[in-house]
């Protein structure tokens, strides 16, 4: 059995990072201290990130952020990207898929979008000059890094994949790595901006990948498409739940579900501590939230009216108090990394890039040495569904970071979380315990939780599948939930030995004082929240 670790709840001044690698905390503090927006820190972070966790994210991910700055409504990105032009629905179905295959396929690759959401976040709200803002990250790809465990383990998984010349098949951790493309283009970015990236080393490589894998028929991308801008600044999903107002990102993100888990949950008679009856209403409220998922969430979903209380009100009245009720569930797993800002002047970010999955696409663009996302598993093959894989449309997206204001508008936190398909499931845990139960940042991020996933033991991102059942993932043992949720008609299971299934989460918080309270997810292992 995995021993519990315990993520203790640091406090700060002016400014704090949370980020799961205490060396891109580091650099974003670093950046804070040399006078650096929170958009600055974030952006430096996020970089480190993309070299020294390319398991986790990286510029061949996609992106989305909510900036907070002042009072009123967050500022809202969309950096997630579209699939190419030579995107063909009737190919891969003729290939005999009936789901966009996870790893090796170029259909699952969009064109990312992380560095567009660079360059839009930093052109708004930088302060630093960019080459400042990446010099940290530029640095660690050229001199090296030593490898986190999470790298480490996961290396094997990509010792084979081509032009994979930075990432050896039996790393330890500890060891060195150099990141050489990754320096290049960087360095390019600060040099010649989004030309620099999307039509040098990088574009290049994604053009000749596509090429390469739809052998006769038409390429996937086409320089057109890497010419498109993909970052843009879009209009938050608001709820009010647990005497707050919570945001989230639009759809295609199902950030969506976050929001009305919350309104459903805060509005049933939640026990005063997280006992197994408190985690069989909140596995009722996200299961209610969610279970019309993969019909609703597509790019063209009005987000706003996916939480109104009008909808939501029937669902929360579905719920039975003692018994689960029979609704289908999705998968959990998947590698992302989420990261949170707030600097000395009250600008909060929160920010989310991902892989999708595992190194995503397990494909590399060119001598770049960057892996890139496998993030188009989330379009339909069904033929004229809204989310079909289609030239220019971007897929359902799991990204979902969360921001929380006061009523006055106020900023009072930045939380988000990894996990695939369960973020949703984890953010509510964790509004619903520091919101709702008042409990500290670092209580919040330690505690133990469950996720929810389809009973045939499939893994990836099979979301809300037709046919599909519910299992709820249990982290601890020792927590009591396990035989108490079965005895309510759950189908439970006890997993202590895989701390990534239930989340990398991070929060920072404004306290009554003005200063800041933030905790990072110790299941990370090398995670860190510290400030200035």
């Amino acid at each position: 059995m995995t021993t519990r670790l315990h993520a203790p709840t640091r406090y700060a001044r002016a400014g704090m990072v949370s980020t799961i690698d205490a060396v891109a905390t580091a650099a974003g503090v670093e950046l804070l201290r040399r006078g650096g927006s929170a958009v600055d820190a974030a952006i430096g972070a996020n970089a480190a990130l993309a070299v020294i966790a390319p398991n986790m994210c990286g510029m061949g991910g996609d992106l989305w952020a909510l900036v907070h700055d002042g009072s009123g409504p967050p500022l809202t990105l969309n950096a997630a990207g579209f699939a190419g032009s030579g995107a063909d629905a009737n190919r891969v179905r003729a290939e005999g898929h009936d789901y966009i295959p996870l790893k090796g396929h170029i259909s699952s690759v969009t064109v990312p979008g992380a560095v567009d959401g660079w360059l839009a976040l930093h052109e708004r709200f930088g302060r630093l000059a960019l080459g400042d803002v990446l010099a940290e990250a530029i640095r660690l790809a050229d001199e090296g890094y030593a490898a986190s465990p999470g790298l480490a383990s996961g290396a094997h998984l990509v010792a084979a994949v081509p032009d994979n010349t930075d990432i050896p098949g039996d790393l330890s951790a500890g060891q060195v790595v150099q990141r050489p493309g990754s320096a290049r283009a960087l360095r390019a970015i600060v040099d010649q901006g989004r030309a620099g990236f999307y039509g040098g080393e990088f574009g290049e490589g994604l053009l000749a990948l596509g090429d390469r894998l739809t052998g006769d028929a038409p390429a996937e991308f086409i320089a057109s498409d890497l010419d498109q801008p993909i970052a843009h600044w879009v209009d938050p999903v608001r709820a009010e739940a647990f005497g707050h107002v919570l945001w989230t990102t639009p759809p295609s993100s199902q950030g969506y579900l976050t929001l009305s888990g919350a309104w459903i949950a805060q509005g049933l008679p939640l026990p005063p501590e997280p006992n197994e009856h408190w985690a069989h209403l909140l596995i009722e409220a996200a299961s209610q939230a969610g279970h019309d998922r993969t019909r609703v969430l597509h790019e063209y979903a009005d987000g706003q009216a996916l939480v109104e209380p009008s909808l939501l009100g029937t669902r929360r009245a579905a719920i039975d108090l003692e018994r689960a009720g029979n609704v289908a569930a999705p998968a959990a797993l998947g590698d992302t990394t989420y990261l949170c800002v707030i600097d000395g002047e009250g600008m909060g970010v929160s920010l989310i890039n991902s892989n999708a999955s595992g190194f995503g696409a397990h494909l590399i663009a060119g001598s770049s040495g960057i892996f890139v996302h496998d993030r188009g598993i989330g379009f339909s093959l069904l033929p004229g569904h809204p989310a079909e894989y289609a030239p220019g449309r971007r897929p359902p997206h799991t990204l979902a970071p969360a921001l929380v204001t006061k009523p006055n508008g106020d900023l009072h936190q930045v939380i988000g979380t990894m996990g695939g398909d369960a973020q949703p499931q984890i953010l509510l845990q964790l509004i619903a315990r520091s919101l709702g139960l008042g409990q500290s940042p670092g209580s919040t991020i330690s505690a133990a939780r469950w996720t929810l996933g389809p009973d045939d033991h499939s893994a990836g991102f099979e979301t809300w599948r037709p046919g599909v059942g519910r299992r709820v993932i249990v982290e601890d043992p020792t927590i009591g939930w396990h035989g108490p949720l079965a005895e309510r008609g759950h189908v439970t299971i006890v997993v202590d030995d895989s701390p990534s299934t239930f989340g990398h989460a991070h929060l920072i918080e404004v306290t009554e004082h003005g200063t800041l309270a933030g905790a990072a997810d110790p299941r990370a292992l090398v995670s860190a929240a510290f400030g200035c």
